[in-house]
């Protein structure tokens, strides 16, 4: 079955997304991560369209969508929840499962916070909700950062766009690199190279300590619900560790985990390990 690549205007900007599968069927969105866009699922989407009405959009700032400037946009992680959600209002999207990677989660947790459509079933590839996953090494800069934004604290995120940082969001932790495409890494880099979108990144940089304000919530919330939860989490990566993959157990017992010998970017290398799963995952729970 064919994917198309379309756009709709959401809150008058054009927002990109890729659509592949019966609209009859049930309603999976799947949602990107930093720094790259749909782009990322690119064979995964093939993979489930025979089962599934696959919705994947590009996040305002990323992709193909629109980037204004931060000083037209307010960039925020409830910002990009705003726009994903006025996409699935478009688009007549009742309810929905989803997949979670990265930015994908604290996206996909608005979402399920807002309560304005039920979420059917959840996977979290590396999409972190717990404490527990941040490695530390990595995401002290960040902390430093969104705490005290200026010329010293912003440098080492600026190296977080440029194409060896992406490249080691790739690869790292990835037994076999030569099953990474390369050209991952450099439309990631492509894109968020674009003028005036190191700001657009910096800027989410800044916003993003107050996903873990929501954690609270959203662990009530999952222990109240009990949403089936799929966990195939690369076991290698160094920025969400598979703590944070095994601590889902503590509000959802029957949740679904599996370390995988992967990075960050798991799909990568372990497309039909993932496919497989979710496969088995959503025809059990959907």
């Amino acid at each position: 079955m064919p994917t198309h690549h379309r756009t709709a205007v959401i809150e008058g900007h054009e927002i990109a997304y890729r659509e592949a599968g019966s609209p009859d069927a049930p309603d999976l969105v799947l949602l990107h991560g930093f720094p790259t866009s749909s782009f990322m699922f690119r064979h995964l989407i093939p993979l489930l369209e025979d089962r599934y009405h696959v919705i994947a959009p590009d996040h305002i700032g990323f992709g193909r969508s629109a980037a204004p400037a931060v000083d037209e946009f307010d960039y925020s992680f409830d910002a990009l929840t705003r726009i994903t959600d006025g996409l699935l209002d478009a688009l007549g999207v009742q309810e929905h499962a989803m997949f979670l990677q990265d930015y994908g989660a604290p996206v996909g947790w608005r979402l399920l916070l807002t309560g304005s459509r039920r979420v059917t079933a959840i996977v979290s590839q590396n999409g972190n909700a717990y404490e527990e996953g941040f490695v530390a090494s990595f995401w002290e800069p960040l902390w430093a950062y969104a705490a005290a934004p200026g010329p010293e604290t912003e440098a080492p995120l600026r190296e977080a766009l440029t194409e060896e940082a992406i490249r080691w969001q790739y690869t790292h932790g990835v037994p076999d690199v030569t099953l990474v495409d390369p050209d991952a890494w450099r439309h990631d880099h492509a894109l968020v190279s674009r003028p005036g979108n190191d700001a657009v990144q910096l800027a989410l940089f800044r916003d993003y300590a107050t996903n873990r304000d929501l954690y609270p919530k959203l662990h009530a919330r999952l222990r109240e619900e009990q949403t089936p939860l799929l966990a195939p989490w690369g076991a290698n990566d160094e920025i969400f560790g598979p703590d944070g993959a095994r601590a889902f157990a503590r509000d959802l017992p029957d949740a679904e985990i599996h370390l995988l010998d992967a990075g960050h970017f798991a799909l990568e290398s372990d497309l039909d390990t993932i496919a497989g799963y979710m496969r088995g995952f959503l025809g059990r729970t959907l």
